[in-house]
């Protein structure tokens, strides 16, 4: 299993695809310790999709079929460790992979999203909601793109998560807070920090 998560750049939205290792999945309903070798970590609200059957080389318009089902997820990034492997010019792997930095939700199939025009997504930081709302065909489009550039470098398996991100601001998180994430007004991810 690979959890391929989706990084843009800030301020050209050029996509970069990090892995993380499978240590690196929180279940839902487990809460996240904060480790002791960051002073800052952020998180941002993902929608998660999963790998049903194999396949490489895969053109987007045949990537619907790779995947059926969704999810929200929280991607866990320390910052501090980041902004230091970046400004050392090496890699950040140790700021993005590291155990329990990526949430996971349960999955709901796609179809009872596909038949509405726009989805809203919605991250829940100790009561502040952050919003926002994203044409379902613009997202899966987005989804069927990155499978189709993932596959031509890496084998996809049955049971790989894609770890894409959505238009809402980070937050950055203290011991003692709540994050939630929703889609249409429906809970279906709750983590404390701790």
């Amino acid at each position: 299993m690979k959890i391929i998560s989706i990084q843009r750049h800030p301020q050209t939205g050029n996509k970069s695809f990090v892995l993380k290792p499978d240590s690196a999945l929180l279940l839902k309903g487990n809460p996240f310790f904060y480790p002791d070798f960051s002073n800052e970590i952020d998180c941002e609200l993902n929608v998660v999709i999963k790998i049903n059957r194999l396949g490489k080389s895969i053109q987007a318009k045949f990537a619907h079929k790779y995947y059926s089902e969704v999810a929200l997820g929280l991607n866990f990034v320390a910052k501090d460790l980041q902004r230091q492997a970046i400004a050392d010019a090496i890699p950040h792997t140790l700021a993005v992979g590291f155990d329990d930095s990526a949430a996971l939700s349960e999955f709901v199939p796609l179809a009872t999203l596909s038949d509405k025009e726009n989805i809203v997504l919605q991250l829940n930081h100790n009561s502040t909601i952050a919003t926002c709302e994203i044409n379902t065909q613009t997202l899966i489009q987005d989804i069927n793109n990155t499978i189709e550039t993932l596959s031509q470098y890496m084998t996809l398996k049955i049971g790989d998560y894609i770890f894409t991100p959505v238009p809402i601001s980070h937050a950055t998180i203290a011991i003692g807070d709540c994050i939630e994430g929703m889609i249409n007004d429906m809970s279906l991810l709750k983590c404390r920090i701790k």
